[in-house]
C-alpha cells in the first residue's frame, strides 16, 4: 500500500508483491523500499508550493569552476530578521560567560585546522567573491579570507593572491611580539594602494569592466580575514562581510558591518564632505553600499580601507569560525548560521550534501586539509541562503576550532 500511495508502483503491482509470505518476497519487499528512503534522504527539505515552478540558478563562469560550486534548485524559506548587534556588546557577554582558557599544545600548532570552503555565484551573473586559506602560513599562524568585489572581480582575486603575503611580511621576524592591530592596518592599506597602482586597460583575463571606465575606478572589494594562532584570533574587517564565532552554542560576532548608516561611519563621512543617499538602501554618494572597501578610488576620502580589528582570545569552549560574505549574512542570522555549523561538527556521520548534479566544482580550498563535516557546514550554509532567495554569490569558510580535534 505504501507504493501506491507513493505512486512508485501500480496497484497490480503492489498486490503481486504483498501476496506472497515466503522469506524471498520479504526480501524483496525490503529491497524496493530502499530506493524510496534514499530517494527522501536528496530530497530538499521542504516542497516548492503547488503549481509554482522552481526557479533554475545560474552556474558560475567557467573560470571559477575551481573555487566555486554549482547552484542548486532549492525550496522557498523564511527570512529570519536579524537584529543589529554592536561587537562590545558581545564582547561583554562573553567575559561574563567566563570560558576556560585554552590549553596550547605548542606539537601541533603549525597544524592547520579543519576547515570548509563552498563558494556559489548564486543568482548573479557573474562570480565576483574570491576566498583565500593558507594554514601555516607564518610563526604558527594560519589565514583565512573572505573577498566580496563590486564592479568587477579583480580586486577581491587580488586581495586573495597578495594579502596574506602582505600580512606575512609585516608578521615575520616579530616572534610573538606581533602588534596585531598595526599589523592588519598596514597590510589592508598596502594592498588598498596596490590596487590603485595596478589599475589600468587590462587587470587580467577575468577582468570584466566596462570598456567606457578603463581606469577601472569604481571597482572596489571587502575584505573579512582571519588569523587564527594557537592562543588568539585575530579578524581585521572591511566592508560588511562578517566574522562570526561559535562558543558553547553562542554565536559572537567578531567583526560590525561597515554599512554607510552606521552611526559613527555616517559621521565619519560627513565630516569628510561627503553624503549618505538612500537609494534602494542606504549608499555613499547614493552608489556604494558600504562605507569601507578596498578600491573604489573614485569615492575616497568617504570609502576607506582601515580595517576594524578585534583580537580575541582562543579558549576551550570555542567550536568554530564562520567567515561569509553578505550574501550569507543577508539572509541567515548569526544564530542560525552558528546553529548550523555547529550541529554538522557535532554529528557523528555528519552530513556532507551534493552540489547540483553534474557539478564539477571543488568545494574544499585544498584537499590535503578540508574536513567532511566542516564541507557539509559550509554547504548547508550556502543551500541555506539560497533557499532564502539570497540574490549575491555567496562564500562561506568554516573553521574547526575544537580543541580535541586539534589547536
Amino acid at each position: 500500500m505504501a507504493g501506491i500511495c507513493c505512486g512508485v508502483v501500480g496497484e497490480g503491482e503492489a498486490t503481486a508483491v504483498i501476496e506472497p509470505s515466503s522469506r524471498a518476497s520479504r526480501r524483496r519487499r525490503v529491497e524496493q523500499l530502499v530506493p524510496l528512503k534514499l530517494m527522501a534522504d536528496a530530497a530538499p527539505q521542504t516542497l516548492a508550493s503547488p503549481g509554482r515552478k522552481r526557479q533554475k540558478l545560474v552556474a558560475p563562469r567557467r573560470g571559477y569552476e575551481k573555487e566555486s560550486a554549482d547552484a542548486v534548485v532549492l525550496s522557498d524559506g523564511k527570512r529570519e530578521e536579524e537584529s543589529e548587534v554592536f561587537l562590545h556588546k558581545n564582547q561583554e557577554q562573553s567575559s561574563r560567560e567566563s570560558p576556560k582558557p585554552l590549553e596550547v599544545n605548542n606539537e601541533v600548532g603549525q597544524v592547520c585546522p579543519k576547515y570548509g570552503v563552498t563558494s556559489v555565484c548564486g543568482r548573479r551573473r557573474d562570480m565576483e567573491d574570491a576566498v583565500s586559506v593558507h594554514g601555516s602560513f607564518s610563526n604558527k599562524s594560519h589565514f583565512f579570507g573572505v573577498f566580496d568585489g563590486h564592479g568587477c572581480s579583480h580586486v577581491a582575486m587580488k586581495c586573495k593572491d597578495r594579502l596574506h603575503e602582505m600580512v606575512k611580511e609585516e608578521v615575520e621576524g616579530k616572534g610573538e611580539g606581533v602588534e596585531w592591530k598595526v599589523t592588519m592596518e598596514k597590510s589592508f592599506d598596502q594592498m588598498d594602494k596596490e590596487v590603485q597602482e595596478s589599475s589600468g586597460p587590462v587587470m587580467g583575463s577575468n577582468c570584466r569592466c566596462d570598456p567606457q571606465t578603463p581606469q577601472c575606478d569604481a571597482v572596489g572589494s571587502t575584505a573579512v580575514v582571519a588569523v587564527v594562532t594557537p592562543e588568539k584570533i585575530v579578524v581585521a574587517n572591511c566592508g560588511d562581510s562578517r566574522a562570526v564565532l561559535c562558543r558553547n552554542g553562542v554565536a559572537v560576532p567578531l567583526s560590525v558591518d561597515h554599512k554607510p548608516d552606521r552611526p559613527d561611519e555616517l559621521a565619519r563621512i560627513q565630516e569628510a564632505g561627503g553624503r549618505v543617499i538612500y537609494w534602494d538602501g542606504a549608499r555613499v554618494l547614493g552608489v556604494l553600499a558600504m562605507s569601507r572597501a578596498i578600491g573604489d578610488n573614485y569615492l575616497k576620502p568617504y570609502v576607506i580601507s582601515k580595517p576594524e580589528v578585534t583580537i580575541t582570545d582562543r579558549t576551550a569552549e570555542d567550536e568554530c569560525l564562520i567567515l561569509a560574505s553578505d550574501g550569507l549574512w543577508d539572509v541567515v542570522s548569526n544564530d542560525t548560521a552558528c546553529s548550523v555549523a555547529r550541529n554538522c561538527l557535532r554529528a557523528q556521520n555528519p552530513p556532507s550534501p551534493p552540489m547540483s548534479p553534474g557539478s564539477n566544482a571543488e568545494v574544499g580550498a585544498a584537499s590535503e586539509s578540508s574536513d567532511k563535516a566542516c564541507s557539509g557546514a559550509s554547504i548547508l550554509l550556502t543551500k541555506l541562503a539560497l533557499a532564502r532567495h539570497s540574490t549575491d554569490n555567496v562564500s562561506v569558510v568554516v573553521v574547526d576550532l575544537r580543541r580535541n580535534h586539534h589547536l
